[in-house]
């Protein structure tokens, strides 16, 4: 079988990931301007579609079938070609039901608030009217640019069927789910970053939110039934998914300075197969190492910068990354370092910790005591998983695979 997933621009899909761990037909990206759309569904050299922005409903008229479902919604993301006889499906409607689920959200008699009124919000209505939602009421793009989004605020479930957070342009949100008083639940259909900043928002707030993810494999599951014709138990949506996030998740170390992130994060990324990325060393590729950069310009200069190059760090994928000792210690930096990432706190004793070259880590064993006792509660607020410094790094950075 040969099976594709068109669009204009694919740069960071998982599709393919999910499919390859569904079945065993081949399964490429494949970009088309929409000038090359008429003569590759001419052409129908392919056995199975799947179909992204901006696509799902320009292909419709290449159809000779149209499932119900897609008929209704208004879009197609999953096409079959059957002896020639291309059939379309929205496979959509099948992935929101599973994320709906997910997340543990109540539609019924609830009122829902779209974010959006583009394709992906059609089947968000879709569903949630089938659900027996009170309300479905779809804020538009002009009105989120604007931020006149107060007759919205009574919403009990929040959708974001906008690209906005996703990656690379991470740490913003469509609207500031603070406000909305009434929100039970958030569903972000953004899966890259695994936690968006409006879903890293509705945590801090005691709100139930789940990203894209288990939308877009639930999805893929029922368009794989659809090609192969044959079942898939449900069980492996959750399988699949814990995988896909094992795959493309950061792991970020976290600790003292001097405890041993640099040395066990390469480690990892040696078992791991993975690139590795210190901020320092990436701090002083600009120009001052960061004790340069305090002993001139100040801590709080020092700090802006390794925000920013956390910024770009964390919102990659799959990569080893070593954190500042001190990087926990500034609010806006947790979801900067939370956002795409396994976050692991090294936990070494202050009396083992190497002070050589860290400024900040000057004074004495009393003066590292006090900073330790400060951050640890930070240290532990932020991380994932507590793993105490061994003997050597390599047992560290096992003892990390272990929990991980």
């Amino acid at each position: 079988m040969k099976c594709y997933l068109i669009a204009k621009k694919l740069s960071h899909s998982f599709s393919k990931p999910i499919h390859n761990a569904l079945a065993d037909y081949s399964y490429e990206y494949k970009e088309l301007d929409e000038s090359e759309l008429c003569n590759f569904f001419a052409e129908k050299d392919f056995d199975g579609l799947n179909v992204t922005i901006p696509y799902k409903t320009a292909v419709m008229q290449y159809l000779d079938e149209i499932s119900p479902e897609a008929e209704k919604i208004g879009a197609v993301n999953t096409v079959v070609n059957r002896g020639g006889r291309l059939c379309g499906y929205n496979t959509d409607y099948y992935g929101f039901c599973y994320q709906i689920k997910e997340s543990g959200a109540e539609i019924n008699g609830k009122e829902v608030v779209i974010l959006g009124s583009g394709g992906a919000s059609k089947t968000v209505m879709c569903v949630c009217n089938d659900m027996g939602a009170k309300s479905v009421r779809t804020v538009s793009s002009a009105e989120l640019r604007s931020g006149d989004v107060e007759k919205y605020l009574n919403g009990q479930i929040v959708v974001n069927a906008t690209p906005v957070g996703m990656y690379p342009d991470t740490g913003v949100a469509p609207v500031d789910i603070r406000k909305f008083k009434d929100c039970e639940a958030v569903l972000d259909l953004v899966y890259n970053p695994s936690c968006t900043k409006i879903i890293f928002d509705a945590k801090e707030c005691g709100i139930k939110a789940v990203n894209g993810l288990g939308m877009l494999v639930a999805q893929a599951k029922r368009a794989c039934e659809i090609f192969t014709d044959r079942v898939i138990d449900d069980a492996e949506i959750s399988k699949i998914r814990s995988q896909i996030e094992k795959q493309t998740k950061n792991i970020v170390l976290i600790g003292m300075p001097g405890c041993g992130k640099s040395s066990v994060g390469k480690e990892l990324a040696r078992l791991l197969g993975r690139e590795f990325f210190d901020s320092d060393d990436e701090i002083a590729k600009r120009g001052k190492t960061p004790a340069e950069l305090i002993e001139k310009y100040g801590e709080e200069h020092f700090r802006s910068i390794e925000r920013e190059v956390l910024s770009e760090l964390c919102k990659k994928s799959g990569c080893v990354i070593a954190t500042g000792g001190g990087a926990v210690t500034k609010k806006c930096n947790e979801y900067v370092i939370k956002q795409n990432s396994f976050v692991v706190f090294i936990n070494r004793p202050v009396k083992n910790l190497a002070t050589d070259g860290r400024p900040l880590s000057q004074g004495g064993i009393e003066r590292l005591e006090k900073l330790f006792k400060e951050r640890l509660p930070l240290y532990r607020n932020i991380c994932d998983i507590e793993v105490e410094s061994m003997r050597s790094w390599q047992e560290t950075a096992q003892a990390i695979l272990n929990k991980r």
